[in-house]
């Protein structure tokens, strides 16, 4: 699109021009007078000088103006414009627009939210330190032509990104053109979480549903062949099915759930909700169980709303899974206390800690750096008897980890367990 230069405004009257001047006309005619009186200069000369004053006042000039003008269209850049920055804060995703030697230009909110070090006029290798970035960057910039790149951010969880060089020509002041680099990044990471989603699905769901599977196969060609006529081992073998049935169902469950939060653990829950309501359904819902394990379960919470970012239908599974681990494995002990405090950390705030401790056999310490991997067991007969999937943990793990959290586990052989998830303050996430 061309754009015309702004035209000269037209010339004034002479009308307006005299008006202008009279002060200065006024002023030379007096001046001459006073001279021709003294017989320094003759009526001549002095009409003379008086017709170039004259028309030094009244001739528009229009040089200084001119000048001024080119200067200041010389001043402003077309790519500096506020029209280019608009179009780049308005992509959706984070864009720089860097010129020909790699300093920015422009950039929009995501891109400094994505890496908080780029600056305006300065170059962006000192802002993105990743390798693949720096040399898709200098490639594109030596040879004016398009770069793709993909990789592995770290902080503040794993994202794969790809980013997208495009060299973008642009007009300059003087009719020619120019190379600016435009930066785009895209968020990859959904779609390679789908991709682990299918593979870990298919091999954990065809490791773990082998065994019920098997099970179900086989008591139902027994009610077909020998205990076809058996009131007795049919009842039997029924139940065993439906228990078989129930994990498989469970499993499943805690599958999909667990597919769930390892999707979307890039982004962060940013509504507001109150633990204390989430904790009391929780223990209430459980309340049959603990009966029927004869444990009494004890809540010491806070009398005011205890507030963080988060999501209530993931935090309704944490607490469960942890409370009912307590249940199970810890029924031996008689009691579970379910407690919730505010703690200093290290650097000057607070995290909301809810701590779920049992009073049951405890766990070697062998076993407490790998408790929260994917189908691990303590105790494999028993997990299975007592209904475990080896999922519950690991789902606790990737939720807290979705909500910028992290769990504790302390345990004393014969002592007991404690398991504490602890919360950022919501101040610090919204």
């Amino acid at each position: 699109m061309a754009i015309d230069a702004p035209s000269s405004p037209p010339a004034q009257p002479w009308s307006d021009r005299l008006r202008h001047s009279t002060v200065i006309l006024i002023a030379a005619a007096l001046a001459l007078s006073v001279v021709v009186s003294l017989g320094e200069l003759s009526a001549v000369r002095a009409a003379s000088v008086f017709l170039c004053i004259a028309a030094a006042a009244l001739i528009p000039w229009r040089l200084h103006d001119t000048a001024a003008s080119r200067e200041d269209v010389r001043r402003v850049n077309p790519v500096e414009s506020a029209a280019v920055a608009a179009v780049v804060a308005g992509m959706p995703d984070p864009a720089v627009l860097l010129d020909r030697a790699g300093r920015v230009i422009h950039l929009n909110a995501a891109a400094a939210q994505l890496a908080p070090a780029l600056r305006k006029n300065e170059l962006a290798q000192f802002a993105l330190r990743s390798p693949e970035i720096i040399t898709a960057l200098r490639e594109s910039i030596a040879t004016s032509e398009p770069r793709r790149a993909t990789y592995l951010d770290h902080v503040p969880v794993d994202r794969w990104m790809e980013l997208i060089i495009t060299p973008v020509p642009v007009p300059t002041n003087f009719g020619g053109a120019d190379k600016c680099m435009l930066m785009t990044f895209h968020d990859q990471t959904p779609l390679r979480r789908v991709e682990e989603m299918r593979a870990d699905f298919v091999a954990n769901a065809s490791h773990e549903l082998r065994t019920p599977l098997a099970a179900l196969s086989g008591f139902i060609d027994t009610l077909q062949g020998q205990a076809k006529d058996d009131p007795k081992a049919r009842e039997r073998f029924l139940g065993i099915m439906h228990n078989q049935a129930t994990r498989m169902a469970r499993l499943i469950d805690d599958l999909l759930s667990l597919s769930r939060v390892e999707l979307s653990a890039h982004v962060r829950p940013d509504t507001l909700v109150d633990l204390l309501p989430i904790i009391r359904q929780v223990a209430d819902g459980l309340e049959p169980l603990a009966r029927e394990r004869q444990v009494e379960v004890e809540t010491h919470l806070p009398d005011a709303p205890v507030m963080i970012a988060g999501d209530r239908e993931e935090l309704l599974r944490l607490f469960e899974n942890l409370i009912e681990n307590a249940l199970k494995y810890g029924a031996s002990g008689g009691r579970v206390i379910v407690s919730l405090t505010a703690t200093p950390v290290t650097d000057g705030t607070q995290e909301v800690r809810v701590m779920v401790r049992d009073f049951g056999p405890g766990i070697a310490p062998e076993h407490l750096p790998r408790l929260t991997e994917r189908f691990y067991r303590v105790d494999v007969g028993d997990s299975r008897s007592q209904g475990g999937t080896g999922l519950g943990l690991s789902l606790v793990k990737h939720i807290l980890n979705r909500h910028r959290g992290r769990l504790l586990i302390e345990s004393v052989p014969k002592q007991g367990a404690t398991f504490t998830a602890c919360f950022p303050p919501a101040k610090t996430l919204v």
